[in-house]
């Protein structure tokens, strides 16, 4: 793999940034990047909390890759802070290439240098391929997570 770039998304980056999520079988149904309007205020409130990370990974100047980090203080764990993952993608042209684990391995890095004690994330249950992904990079499924939507 040729070299990856991760860094701060900008809003420029929105319109990559929203195919990736469009881009699956489950993003397919519910995002709508033909208006940015809203995607355009979410990004605002992201980037302008010192907590919350959008993150693009990009080579040869074209995005490839997203993903979200909240960082969560907590009083669980002794007063500990997590990382919450969010959102992850890697394009359909350089999947299966590493790409993913390399975005992952930054995160904990990420997540370590911030005084993170836990890492965090939710995968649909119908994801079975990122199952084993996140199992392989030593994730293991110890909590039954809820949704309820609003």
């Amino acid at each position: 793999m040729t070299t990856i770039d991760i860094r701060r998304a900008t809003e420029a980056d929105l319109p990559a940034i929203l195919a990736l999520l469009a881009d699956d079988q489950l993003g397919a149904t519910r995002e709508s990047p033909d208006d940015l309007a809203p995607y355009r205020a979410a990004f605002a409130a992201i980037d302008a909390d010192a907590s919350e990370l959008l993150v693009v990974a990009e080579r040869g100047g074209e995005v490839v890759g997203t993903l979200q980090v909240s960082f969560l203080p907590g009083l669980s764990r002794k007063g500990s802070l997590r990382a919450q993952v969010e959102g992850v993608r890697v394009a359909r042209g350089v999947r299966g290439e590493g790409l993913g684990e390399t975005m992952m391995r930054w995160v904990l890095d990420e997540a370590r240098s911030r005084g993170c004690t836990l890492v965090q994330l939710t995968t649909d249950k119908r994801r079975t391929d990122a199952h084993r992904f996140y199992e392989k990079l030593g994730f293991t499924a110890t909590h039954e997570g809820y949704k309820l939507p609003l």
